[in-house]
């Protein structure tokens, strides 16, 4: 049996993807801080696909131990996919943000995902039908302001994957290496990136992506042979990429 892994499965994207994937036949493993929506999402899973294999584990990944740890635990299982979705986001001015949530941002942004990428490409790289698919954002393509520490972090993740994805590609490698940069998606994510209780994402922006459509846009990228897959944050227009930034080969 394969397995294909989702963090951040909670919610958001990370939740509609795990849906999509199930309604594919794939098995999953599914990793967030809420057990009790990931028990809520295993519970929707199994009653439209009885077939699928759903197993959870509930950790908080801004700590790099649980990063490691959620590996070790994995080591039974063969991955097909690991897909790094969890991610914190923050809307502030340099001066005037939060550092307790920007240490965990950067933790869980780039340590974690650096960690689990890291482990699965040296366990899996030489295995054929693997692929790594890391989230980024339109972010991490374009600086935005009072999202300054945010849009770096992410700019960290589209270039470390697109830089991996050319790395494997040059090493022959059988495993796939792709980015998703989705622009604006309704989520819980504005909630904690403006520190809110509520926020309509209708008021404020003029288009934005449900969660739905964006998983449907990573199937798009999943299955082509692109290593980018993009959305336009003015038109939002998705399109599939070979690498975006320069790559030099030593």
């Amino acid at each position: 049996m394969k397995y294909t892994v989702i963090t951040g499965a909670s919610s958001g994207i990370g939740y509609e993807t795990a849906l999509a994937f199930a309604a594919r036949g794939k098995n999953l493993i599914l990793t967030a801080r809420r057990k009790e929506n990931l028990d809520e999402l295993r519970s929707r899973i199994q009653q439209f696909h009885a077939d699928v294999d759903v197993v959870i584990h509930a950790t908080d990944l801004s700590i790099a131990a649980n990063a490691f740890s959620l590996y070790e635990s994995l080591k039974t299982y063969e991955i097909e996919t690991w897909i790094n979705n969890a991610g914190l986001g923050n809307g502030a001015s340099v001066g005037d943000q939060n550092l307790d949530k920007i240490q965990q941002m950067l933790h869980l942004n780039i340590e974690a995902l650096t960690i689990l990428s890291s482990l699965f490409v040296h366990d899996y790289a030489s295995v054929k039908g693997t692929q790594l698919i890391n989230i980024s954002s339109s972010g991490g393509y374009t600086i935005i302001g009072d999202a300054v520490t945010y849009c770096a972090s992410k700019f960290y993740v589209s270039a470390f994957t697109e830089g991996l994805a050319q790395e494997l590609m040059e090493k022959g490698a059988h495993m796939k290496v792709k980015v998703l940069a989705p622009a604006t998606t309704e989520t819980e994510f504005a909630k904690r990136f403006f520190d809110l209780e509520h926020f309509e994402y209708s008021g404020v922006f003029p288009k934005f992506h449900t969660a739905a459509q964006v998983a449907e846009l990573l199937l798009k990228l999943y299955d082509g042979d692109k290593a980018v897959g993009i959305v336009d944050g003015y038109t939002y227009q998705f399109e599939l990429r070979d690498p975006i930034f320069p790559y030099l080969s030593l």
